[in-house]
Order: C-alpha cells, then structure tokens, then sequence
C-alpha cells in the first residue's frame, strides 16, 4: 500500500457567510491520480487551494507527509499548480519558461539544461526550445505549463481544470497526456474537474463532492455502477433514478413492477431510490417486459441510439441506449437483469451524504 501524502482534518471555511466546506476529511496516498469531482460551487476548488496554500481554511489542519503546513507559505510546499489559464510568461520561450524556477533556485546550468531537455521530452515538445510560447497552439502552451510545473520535482501536482479551455479533441488528447506523463513519474497528481467523463477517464480514485460534503470515494468502476446516493449517480453519467419500495432483500418493487435485484440491507417495505443505467435496460415486446413505455424520441448518437421513453406513472420520462432503435409512438417492453438494478437509501434536499467520512482513504 502506498503512503499518505496529503491528509485533510476536519477542514472548513466560509466565503460571505456561506459554507463552501463542511468538516472535511481526507486522505490522499503518495503516486495516484486522484479527482476532485462535483458542480460549480461544491467546494472542489477550495480544497485544492486550501492544500496549495492559497487560501487558508477557517478551521482544521492539512497535513503533508505526516508535517503540519497550514502555516507553511504556498512557495515552501513540495507541490506545483497547473492552473486553467496556463499562466506562462510570455517574453520568454520555451525553454526559459521551463527554467524558470529552477533559475529562481539558482540551480547549476548544467542540471537545468538536463532537467529541461528531459520534461521537453515527457511532454512530447522535443525542438520547441527556442519557440515563443504566444505561437504554439492551446495544447502545446499546456504541455508547457505541466513541464514547468514539474521542474523542481514537485511531490505532488494540483491541477485546477487545466483543460477548459481546449476544444474537445485537444482536450482528449491531453487526458490521455496527463496521464501517461502521472503513470510515467509516478507521483501524486490531484485534478479538479467538473466533467465527469475526463474524471471516468483519468483516475486512479474520484472524489465526488457537493455543497463542500464528500459524497463517494472510490475507483471509477465503483462510482458509476455503485453509486451512493441520487446526486453521485445522477451526476456521474445518465441515470434513470425512481421510486421503489424494498419488501425485502432481493426483493424491490418500481414503476410498478416487483422484480428481483441483488441489494441487501433495508428494511422490510423501506421507500428506496431505484437507479437503473440507460444503457442497462433491455428493450423487448411490450408483452414480455416488467414494465411498458411508449417512446417518445429516438436520436442516433453515434454508436447507440437514445430513446426517451414515457413509462406510466412515473413522473420523469425514462433514457434507454441501445444499439437497435424504436418507432416514436411504438409500446416497448423494458427489462432490467437484477445486477444492473441499484438500490439507495432515500435522500432529500441535496443528497448530503449520512456516511462517516472521518476516515476517507484515497488509495
């Protein structure tokens, strides 16, 4: 198991008299890419500042490597920040860029050379040295922001949505990038990011937060099929989240229909919330589904089709995915295999998570 390298306690602060964090705790291990998940305004960014040495939290402790820095100023932290804006220095080329702070440490020429030359190939920017920065395209002034940010070997990297403002061809290129050049150097790299297919894409380990709570911890796999609450599996990709009541283990009832799944846990005739993935639900004959819904639309989507789906009763029309559309109007069956039906406790309000997270453990 690898170390801890950053440890979050009890961390809270307040912008106006709004809470943006809630008693966070956290822990983050040494050599993973982890991502800070959630909506505009869930506190991802704080979090990331708060460790940076930005901003300081109101009340808590960020730990380092075992070591108290809440006092520790941001230049003294053995981290780097890439931020969204690229930040480069636009008098300089591509090689002082990358030397900049190395030169600020008055390190020996010789190891600057070598250290730029070496990230100059990490970040596949080989003969760009003597490049002005204000001629190379979105992608590449990136690249550079990440070598200059790893120049002083940093033991931690914090990303703050670095890829925002790249169109979405560059921005795939680049998660793929970013994490060849983390997997390649082996140290922490902590990302914050609002889209949830970048964080599926990228990570070790997403955090998936809302009003300043951590709601789930986990790997990518984990948080899209087992989702914790309505928020993370709403959030985390397309969801069909409805109403149902547990008469028993195994046993769940939805849109009207009672059906075997393979949660356990709840109490008999507990109202649950019933999370079901469009692209889990079996389209059949009318007379042969759980339940039936008349199809609305069907748009072709590349590699599926998405059909929205009117099923009666239910106050929110349904999304299927399927590689074989329907006709708009048509009566389909729909069946759900008892794996692919997730059962939740029930949440109000904003889905705030009732989990213990004093022990958060991200590995």
């Amino acid at each position: 198991m690898s170390d801890t390298i950053i440890s979050l306690r009890g961390v809270s602060v307040s912008f106006d008299g709004e809470t943006v964090l809630d008693n966070l705790n956290l822990d983050i291990e040494d050599g993973t890419f982890v991502t800070l998940l959630g909506p505009s305004g869930c506190g991802k960014t704080t979090t990331l500042r708060i460790i940076g040495g930005f901003v300081r939290q109101d009340e808590g402790d960020v730990f380092f490597a075992g070591e108290n820095i809440n006092n520790v100023p941001p230049h003294k932290r053995k981290l780097n920040t890439v931020f969204q804006r690229y930040a480069l220095f636009p008098h300089l080329n591509v090689y002082e860029n990358i030397a900049f702070g190395m030169r600020i440490q008055k390190k020996p020429e010789s190891e600057i050379k070598a250290k730029v030359t070496e990230l100059l190939g990490l970040v596949s920017l080989e003969g760009f040295e003597k490049r002005s920065v204000n001629t190379l395209s979105g992608g590449q002034q990136q690249r550079v922001a990440i070598a200059r940010a790893l120049a002083n070997d940093p033991k931690v990297l914090l990303l703050d949505e670095p890829l925002g403002a790249l169109d979405l061809k560059l921005r795939k290129e680049m998660q793929v990038e970013l994490k060849r050049i983390q997997h390649s150097l082996g140290i922490t790299f902590l990302y914050v990011t609002h889209d949830q297919e970048e964080a599926l894409s990228m990570s070790d380990v997403i955090v998936v937060m809302n009003h300043g709570i951590v709601q789930q911890i986990g790997s990518p796999l984990d948080i899209y099929n087992e989702p914790v609450n309505g928020f993370v599996a709403d959030f985390i990709g397309e969801s069909n989240i409805v109403d149902g009541i547990m008469y028993a283990d195994c046993d769940v009832e939805f849109c009207g229909a009672r059906m075997v799944c393979v949660d356990t846990g709840f109490a008999p005739m507990e109202e649950v919330d019933v999370v079901v993935r469009p692209e889990d639900v079996i389209v059949v004959p009318a007379e042969e589904g759980f339940f039936t819904g008349t199809v609305l639309s069907s748009t072709f989507k590349g590699v599926h089709y998405e059909m929205i789906v009117d099923v009666p009763g239910q106050d929110e029309d349904w999304m299927i995915q399927s590689t074989v559309t329907q006709e708009v109007g048509a009566t389909i069956g729909m069946k759900v295999d008892p794996e692919n039906i997730h059962i939740m406790k029930k949440y109000t309000g904003d889905y705030a998570s009732d989990i213990d997270y004093t022990e958060n453990v991200v590995e």
